[in-house]
């Protein structure tokens, strides 16, 4: 699958257990310190998210991001640790992004994502790889965002079927199936570039 020319699986940096629920315990009590250093752990995740489901601008990603932590502010008290503490963040994530969606009601292409050249290769073979790399991203851009949510979560974000069900609040079974077939619209849009992998 071309998939992964999406970008390479993000290593997953949790903070312990303990860490995340003495700052969430902290933050649920106002304190500033402790949204400042959930802010500095999730910042980077929460933007790439916005950046890849919205398509948009840095500036939009950027406006997306300060909208979820605001609302991570404001909200951190309902968070009752019943789930994992980023699958509660993603929720917010999604809802934010969409709620953007609705209001441009335009759709954005996939912003362009850099991909680091594999060492020894000629630049011939990184520009192949970049220009493949940037079709993949505008089909997956172009997928119906309830086809485009699990896509992103599970090859961007490396999330679980588990964790993307509760993300987007609907059964493993409902993800697998609109991963599958996410999967195959994307096929269909890429089946001219499989001589090219």
């Amino acid at each position: 699958m071309m998939i992964e020319h999406l970008v390479a699986p993000r290593e997953r940096s949790r903070v312990t257990e303990s860490v995340d629920w003495q700052v969430i315990a902290a933050c649920q009590l106002g304190d500033r310190d402790a949204l400042r250093t959930l802010f500095e752990i999730y910042k980077d995740r929460v933007y790439s998210i916005a950046m890849y489901s919205l398509g948009g601008t840095e500036a939009m990603a950027a406006d997306v991001t300060q909208q979820v932590f605001v609302k991570l502010m404001t909200r951190i008290n309902q968070f009752r640790g019943q789930s994992e503490f980023t699958t509660w963040l993603y929720r917010l994530v999604v809802n934010t992004c969409r709620d953007e969606q609705r209001k441009t009601r335009r759709f954005v292409p996939l912003a362009d994502v850099s991909i680091p050249a594999i060492s020894g290769q000629s630049p011939r073979v990184d520009y192949t790889r970049k220009e493949l790399s940037e079709r993949v991203q505008a089909a997956v851009s172009q997928l119906q965002p309830k086809l485009r949510w699990p896509i992103l979560l599970r090859y961007v974000e490396d999330l679980s079927y588990e964790e993307i069900a509760s993300v987007l609040g609907c059964s493993k079974g409902t993800v697998a199936s609109r991963l599958n077939r996410g999967h195959k619209a994307l096929a269909r849009r890429l089946h001219h570039l499989r001589d090219q992998v």
